[in-house]
């Protein structure tokens, strides 16, 4: 085994405690939330929690648990998320693959057009007119399906897509198409399993962000149709200022509570579901933002 010289060492040292500093401050404002979301009122009120609970109570967690409304925007987040993620995939990956061609007629204007987009954008102002149009046209009276649609494509994951399917080695689709593949076949049988790990890590960009969507959101769905981050964000505006108002006599939690419980809750599918994939993110991004 090969010594490590003293310029190795200190590197080496210098480089753990720096990302061990980097990961507590990563962590500490989720600590803070959930401390101060389990502990008593007059210690929250007066900021006195940390990292460490002061007093144990659940009540803003079963308050959340009985929200009906809650349930409802979870559902919501859900169901955009799910079908969003996978129609912007589809649309993703067809186009990617279509634009890694050099043969694909018209194929540096496309890209060009594509790239554009990165650079300039029409304005909020114009994009939410298109956007208000399309929903009380051909999407009137289903918001989220239209929402979807709306925000189902993004050029920089296509790109990411792109660049990693021009990666893959040439000869496999050659060899593919003497055996007789179609096009639909080298796609689904040569290029989705080889960019899994790309593929993989463009669907958590968008699953992340439809997730956590809110402007448009806000802006574009009804009360009924909105998924979570809206929806806490429009409860807390309506309900805990009618609360605070009345001097939260009510309540035995903080405010504060609530709101950290609601912000608890709504990132549990994403603490669950990013470390099973956070493996394929370095290879992913790496490889699909790098063009040989």
């Amino acid at each position: 085994m090969k010594r490590l010289d003293k310029s190795e060492i200190v590197f080496k040292l210098l480089a753990y405690i720096l990302l061990t500093i980097f990961a507590l401050c990563c962590l500490y404002p989720f600590i803070f939330i959930v401390m101060n979301s389990i502990s008593f009122k007059d210690f929250v009120d007066d900021g006195k929690v940390n990292v460490i609970p002061m007093g144990f109570q659940l009540n803003a967690y079963v308050d959340v648990f009985q929200n009906k409304q809650f349930w409802l925007a979870y559902c919501n987040a859900f169901y955009i998320t799910i079908y969003g993620t996978a129609i912007s995939m589809l649309v993703g990956i067809c186009g990617a693959y279509a634009l890694s061609k050099t043969r694909l007629i018209f194929g540096r204007g496309f890209n060009f057009l594509l790239t554009v987009t990165l650079w300039f954008s029409a304005g909020i102002i114009p994009t939410y007119q298109n956007y208000v149009m399309f929903r009380d046209g051909l999407f009137s009276g289903n918001g989220r399906v239209f929402f979807i649609f709306a925000l189902g494509v993004n050029a920089f994951n296509i790109i990411l897509l792109r660049n990693y399917f021009q990666s893959v080695p040439q000869e496999i689709e050659e060899a593919a198409t003497i055996d007789g593949a179609t096009e639909f076949q080298i796609l689904t049988r040569v290029y989705i399993p080889i960019s899994k790990s790309s593929i993989v890590t463009v669907a958590m960009f968008y699953a992340v962000e439809f997730w956590n969507g809110y402007l448009w959101a806000q802006m574009l769905l009804g009360e009924n149709d909105l998924p979570l981050t809206p929806f806490i964000k429009l409860y807390l505006d309506k309900t805990i200022a009618n609360i605070e108002e009345s001097g939260g006599g009510k309540l035995s939690y903080s405010t504060y509570s609530l709101r950290y419980a609601f912000i608890v809750c709504s990132i549990v599918p994403v603490i669950l579901i990013y470390p099973k994939i956070q493996k394929y993110f370095a290879s992913g991004v790496n490889v699909g933002g790098v063009k040989e």
